[in-house]
C-alpha cells in the first residue's frame, strides 16, 4: 500500500506505527480474547489505557496537579456551552476574542446562556491578523476570557498568551494541542478535539484547574457539568474508548520520539519549509494571514487565480497529496501539518509547489 499524504484539516494523519498498533490488537486486545472496545469501561484492562493516558497526557504537556483532566464526548462544540453554562452565571459577563470562524461559534452558543462581550473582532481585517497580547484589557469583574489558540479555517495561531490578572482564561486548542510546549498554568481552563493532534474522531480532553469547580452551579444536567466527570475519572458515563486507546498509543509514540520539544522543533521545521516556498515566489503564491500570527499547524494560501488554485489542487492529488483545498467559506488551499505529518511529506510538498510555481508562473 502507497499511503497518501494527507493535508487535511481533520480528522488528520496518525502516525502508522499507531495504525499498525491498533490493526494488531483490534481483534484480540493483548491476548485477552475480546477487543477493549468490546470491554466493559469499568474492566482493569481499560482502566489501565485510561489512566495511562491520562498520565502521559500530564507528563508531555506539564500538566500542573492542580488541574483534572477529562475525556468528554461531544466534540470541543460541546464545549462552546458547557463552558459558558458552568462558568457564566447570571449577572456576569464573559469576555471573548473574536478570531476567525470557531471563536465565532463559540460566541454564538454563549450569546444563547449569558452575557458576552467581545474584546476584540478581527472582520476588519478579514480575521487575518490577532491582538497584540500585551496590549489585551481584560475587565477585572469578567467571569473568564475566552481564546481560540488556533483557527483552523484562516491559518493563524497566537503566539504568546495575555495576562488576564486574575480573571480565569479559557481557551480552545483543538488544531494545536500537542504542537508546542505552552504554560498550562496561565489557563483556568483549556479544550481541544482529538482528531488534529491526539487521535481519531470521538473524544475532546479537557484541562480543567480544580478550584474552577467550586465556581460551577448544582442546577445543570449531570453531563453537561464538570464536577461530575472530575469526580468519576472521565468514566461518569461509557467514554469513548477507542479514541482514548488511541490517543494513549499517539503519546506513548511521541514519548519516544523525543517529547514536546522534539515534536515542536519538526513543527517549526516544517511550516518553515512551506512558508518559505510561499515568501520566496515572488507572489506566485500569496499567505493572506499577518506573518506575525500564522500558523504552523494550518497553511493557508492563495495563487494567482481561482484557476490555477484548482489545477494545483487536482495536481498535487494526482502526487498523491490529498485535502490541500481551502475551506469552502474562505477558499484558496491549505496545508495542514498536524504533529503525525512526516517532515518528508512537508519537502515533498514545498517541492512539488516549487515546481508548480516554475511550471505556471
Amino acid at each position: 500500500m502507497t499511503r497518501k499524504l494527507n493535508f487535511h484539516a481533520g480528522p488528520s494523519t496518525l502516525p502508522v506505527e499507531v495504525l499498525e498498533e491498533l490493526q494488531k490488537n483490534m481483534v484480540d486486545f493483548q491476548g485477552t480474547g475480546l477487543s477493549l472496545i468490546e470491554e466493559s469501561h469499568r474492566s482493569g484492562n481499560y482502566e489501565a489505557v485510561h489512566n495511562a493516558a491520562v498520565a502521559l497526557f500530564r507528563e508531555l504537556l506539564s500538566v500542573p496537579d492542580s488541574y483534572d483532566i477529562l475525556f468528554l464526548g461531544g466534540g470541543a462544540t460541546l464545549q462552546f456551552a458547557m463552558i459558558p453554562m458552568n462558568f457564566l452565571p447570571q449577572g456576569k459577563t464573559a469576555e471573548y476574542v473574536a478570531t476567525g470562524t470557531w471563536s465565532k461559534k463559540a460566541i454564538d452558543d454563549a450569546k444563547k446562556l449569558g452575557s458576552v462581550r467581545v474584546v476584540f473582532d478581527g472582520k476588519e481585517s478579514g480575521y487575518t491578523t490577532l491582538p497584540d497580547p500585551a496590549s489585551m484589557k481584560v475587565d477585572p469583574e469578567a467571569a473568564y476570557l475566552h481564546i481560540t489558540a488556533n483557527e483552523t479555517i484562516g491559518g493563524l495561531e497566537w503566539k504568546g498568551w495575555p495576562e488576564t490578572g486574575g480573571v480565569p482564561l479559557v481557551c480552545d486548542m483543538s488544531s494545536d494541542i500537542l504542537s508546542r510546549p505552552v504554560p498550562v498554568e496561565k489557563f483556568s481552563l483549556i479544550y481541544a478535539g482529538a482528531q488534529k493532534n491526539l487521535g481519531p474522531a470521538g473524544t475532546t480532553v479537557v484541562l480543567l484547574r480544580k478550584d474552577m469547580l467550586d465556581r460551577i452551579p448544582d442546577t445543570l444536567p449531570a453531563y453537561l457539568n464538570y464536577k461530575n466527570h472530575a469526580a468519576n475519572n472521565s468514566l461518569y458515563n461509557t467514554p469513548p474508548v477507542f479514541a482514548i486507546w488511541t490517543i494513549k498509543l499517539v503519546l506513548e509514540h511521541m514519548k519516544k520520539n523525543g517529547g514536546l520539544a522534539a515534536v515542536a522543533e519538526r513543527n517549526l521545521k516544517k511550516a518553515g519549509l512551506v512558508y518559505g516556498v510561499i515568501d520566496s515566489s515572488g507572489g506566485f503564491f500569496r499567505s493572506p494571514v499577518d506573518a506575525r500570527y500564522r500558523s504552523n499547524m494550518n497553511l493557508v494560501f492563495r495563487l494567482p487565480t481561482e484557476e490555477l488554485e484548482k489545477k494545483f489542487i487536482d495536481e498535487a492529488k494526482a502526487a498523491g497529496m490529498i485535502g490541500l483545498k481551502g475551506h469552502r467559506s474562505v477558499g484558496g488551499c491549505r496545508a495542514s501539518l498536524y504533529n503525525a505529518m512526516t517532515l518528508g511529506g512537508a519537502e515533498t510538498l514545498a517541492a512539488f509547489m516549487k515546481e508548480f510555481a516554475a511550471k505556471n508562473a
